[in-house]
């Protein structure tokens, strides 16, 4: 039996090469693994537990006993691990926050949207905030609460999905939907009450209607109880680059009121924050 001849296969242009394909970025000589490692480590600490033994960092990690050690020394050595002497486990130390800082005081998005949120929280007496995505997920930056504040445990710095979320939603209404579709389909779609809307077809619905009205409204989907209207802030191309949102506690609203008023609120704070096109 002889081999079937060979047709040439036409050359793709590097140049319109799918995001998707692209290399990986941990094969390159520049990427530098004890970096990656050390990181490792360091996320270990998830907030699950305070503290964390050797054996503990080594089984998160997968790495064996004798580098966990070296890289549990090194970064207590730097000062971003504390050991307690008693107990020989290990915690993070408040070194860390550093880095937090000087992202917060360095953000130019913060910085321009700080005075935006408190006139929004002092206007509302509600909890504000600015969010930001980061892969799937939308992160905390800034944060107003006020004495009706309902969920404290909220703070900077947390992390929710986007998919079930006003100010992800908000967010992905701004984005291409192949975009969408590649961060819907690297997200654990999962209904966190029976409320969430986690089917990605119902999502995308959801998204083609934030984008004719402006704004993301969800009710009782991440925390019962919880009720969120937000609106996208835009660089000059149209591309979100954050979201303002208004968190009210269910015994706080009244929707005949509220979601129209906060969607105005949320919408006018959002454009004031956003870039504007140029005009050439």
């Amino acid at each position: 039996m002889t081999d079937a001849p060979k047709v040439p296969r036409k050359r793709k242009n590097p140049a319109t090469k799918p995001q998707a394909e692209a290399a990986d970025p941990t094969a390159s000589a520049l990427y530098v693994q004890s970096v990656e490692k050390a990181m490792k480590v360091l996320t270990a600490f998830d907030g699950s537990k305070r503290q964390l033994s050797l054996s503990e960092i080594a089984s998160l990690t997968g790495f064996d006993l004798s580098a966990t050690q070296r890289f549990t020394f090194t970064l207590a050595a730097l000062g971003y691990l504390f050991k307690d002497a008693d107990s020989r486990k290990y915690e993070l130390s408040p070194k860390l926050l550093d880095f937090t800082y000087h992202y917060l005081t360095s953000n130019e998005l913060v910085s321009r949207a700080t005075p935006y949120l408190q006139q929004l929280g002092s206007e509302t007496e509600e909890a504000t905030n600015l969010t930001v995505l980061d892969d799937t997920d939308i992160v905390f930056v800034l944060r107003i609460v006020s004495r009706n504040v309902f969920n404290a445990h909220v703070i900077t710095g947390s992390r929710l999905p986007a998919y079930c979320t006003a100010p992800g939603l908000a967010i992905l209404a701004t984005l291409p939907d192949g975009e969408v579709d590649d961060i819907l389909s690297r997200t654990n779609l999962v209904p966190y009450t029976s409320s969430t809307v986690y089917q990605p077809r119902k999502i995308k619905d959801r998204i083609a209607q934030i984008r004719k009205q402006g704004y993301a409204h969800t009710e009782d989907e991440y925390f019962v109880s919880d009720i969120s209207t937000a609106a996208a802030i835009t660089n000059a191309h149209g591309r979100g680059i954050g979201a303002v949102n208004i968190a009210v506690a269910r015994s706080r609203w009244h929707a005949d009121r509220d979601e129209r008023r906060f969607a105005d609120l949320v919408i006018s704070t959002a454009s004031a924050i956003s870039t504007r096109r140029r005009v050439e």
